[in-house]
């Protein structure tokens, strides 16, 4: 069987349908997900996503991307994340993501005389996480990663040129002339049948599927990669593989419930098994990682532990409520005792090789998400970067697509 798409995009998180929503109204469209449309990594994200929050944030906000990534990050991506980040917010919010606002009733009338852009810091509150110098960070309660996956999958549902396929798995894809023309895929029947189109954009995310103990969809395998290495497609910095600092211990098998960095940065601390705090919870995720690992191995423990009290009961239940629920599922009330964490793989920072409009080394195959390297993470992410680059990448990917121009306009800042 055989089926015709101007694009063919593989995933449904983020990155997928950005890049679907900024694509032409009279281009077909087909979307393909491993598994129904819901289990992506994009809905589990929890703190938040990242924006400059004004003229002078530039700087402070390129040097913690830098220095959180080993300063191994191409600057350009850096640079173009960044500056494009105000726009994308600004397509969030028109899309209906609903942000935390800011508790004060003067906010709504802060913006008078005000231009667009500077609306967004005096409406919305932000908040802080590990490595960033300054707050920085939107959110929607602690699970932002839904309210901004699930407000898009409601504007690409409403698209008449597009076709959502679930449970449709890319086994390859279509090469002519060494051009990419579309993808080969098979249902959960194990029919097979190709995609053909002129464009492909990979958007498949990561390879927590691979690990034991990972915050991932288990159905996330890095797919893309084991294609690439077929077709000779570039491939960047496949070691870079990032560990989140703080999970939910626990001896069930299967994904692991992330405990966000937020969590941290609103004011957690984290504890030995004497209850003796032993990091500055705010460093990169890196170097927390190591500090807890050394803290079990010299203390023969499996975990360490997790205080919340710092932050109060109100602002538990108002800023980290699933995560709240979650825990007293499991036995823990983080209102008045600590919660046992422990690393697991989170992030993959390389993957396929893209340039600056999320082009791989092939003609007519795009990259965006987790499944691409464009650079902006280096050696180590920043956390709630992810969401932002995803969505700035993607757009650039469908407009390279599209024909138009992917020039960074950044509107004077108040």
């Amino acid at each position: 069987m055989k089926t015709e798409a101007d694009t063919v995009i593989v995933g449904t998180g983020v990155g997928g349908l950005f890049s679907a929503l900024c694509l032409p109204r009279d281009q077909k469209i087909i979307m393909i997900t491993k598994s129904d449309l819901e289990s992506s990594d994009s809905f589990l994200a929890q703190g938040g996503i990242c924006m400059l929050h004004d003229k002078d944030d530039y700087d402070s906000y390129f040097e913690d991307t830098m220095k959180a990534g080993h300063y191994e990050n191409r600057k350009e991506s850096v640079d173009l994340m960044i500056r494009s980040s105000r726009e994308i917010i600004q397509d969030l919010i028109g899309y209906g993501v609903d942000f935390q606002k800011q508790d004060t009733d003067e906010s709504e009338n802060k913006t008078a005389g005000k231009d667009e852009n500077a609306e967004i810091q005096d409406i919305y509150a932000f908040t802080r996480e590990g490595a960033h110098s300054r707050p920085r960070i939107l959110f929607h309660e602690d699970i932002t990663g839904k309210e901004i996956t699930s407000k898009l999958l409601e504007q690409v549902k409403q698209l008449s040129n597009v076709t959502l396929l679930e449970y449709t798995t890319m086994t390859d894809i279509l090469v002519e002339n060494e051009e990419c023309k579309g993808i080969l895929v098979q249902d959960k029947e194990g029919n097979e049948f190709e995609i053909h189109a002129e464009n492909t954009i990979w958007a498949s995310g990561g390879i927590g599927g691979r690990y034991k103990h990972s915050t991932n969809f288990p159905h996330l395998t890095g797919d893309a990669l084991a294609i690439s290495e077929k077709h000779g497609i570039r491939l960047e910095h496949l070691d870079y593989v990032q560990i989140h600092p703080t999970t939910l211990y626990s001896k069930k098998p299967g994904r692991r419930f992330l405990i966000s960095e937020s969590v941290r940065g609103e004011g957690a601390v984290l504890l030995n098994s004497k209850k003796e705090r032993f990091v500055n919870e705010l460093l990169p995720r890196d170097v927390v990682t190591k500090a807890i690992r050394e803290e079990m191995e010299k203390e023969g423990t499996d975990h360490v532990w997790l205080s919340m009290e710092k932050l109060g009961k109100e602002t538990i239940m108002g800023h980290f409520p699933n995560i709240y629920q979650h825990c007293l599922e499991e036995g823990y009330d983080v209102t008045k005792e600590c919660i046992p964490v422990v690393p697991a793989q989170h992030y993959f920072m390389g993957g396929v090789w893209v340039d600056s409009d999320s082009k791989t080394s092939m003609e007519h195959l795009y990259a965006v998400g987790e499944t691409s390297c464009n650079g902006v993470h280096g050696a180590n992410r920043l956390a709630s970067n992810s969401l932002l680059e995803s969505l700035v990448f993607a757009k650039r990917a469908a407009n390279k697509i599209s024909g138009a121009e992917n020039e960074v306009k950044v509107r004077e800042l108040a």
